[in-house]
């Protein structure tokens, strides 16, 4: 079964357990679903192939990335209504453990490729 035969086997069995009565309509939805099932799939095949010595680089971007959601997350904390300033702290407190968490990891990787010191007096 290729992947976009799962997909769209996926988004019709989802379609009837969503509701109908959703803002952006059924087939909006089902659409965005499959976009998101599809980028989960691309997602798995691009990070399955990366080398190790690729992924200190490549951390480095994820911490951008989060960066990035870290401010999407500040802009929903200060929006109007409860919920977005529950999901925005929440989405704030996450990124900054995957930033924080991510250099630390690549701090430590770094580390790894420098000289090490030799003992004084020898």
């Amino acid at each position: 079964m290729t992947t976009v035969a799962f997909v769209l086997a996926v988004t019709d069995s989802v379609e009837g357990i969503v509701p109908a009565s959703t803002s952006a309509g059924p087939s909006t939805l089902m659409l965005l679903l499959g976009i998101f099932i599809l980028a989960i799939f691309i997602g798995v095949e691009i990070i399955a192939k990366i080398p190790p010595t690729l992924h200190t680089p490549l951390m480095s971007g994820s911490n951008a990335i989060s960066g990035i959601a870290l401010v999407g997350g500040v802009l929903a904390a200060g929006a109007s209504g409860q919920a977005a300033m529950i999901l925005g702290t929440l989405a704030v407190a996450l990124a900054t453990i995957n930033v924080v968490g991510g250099f630390m990891v690549t701090h430590r990787m770094l580390g790894m490729f420098q000289k090490k010191k030799s003992p004084r007096g020898m």
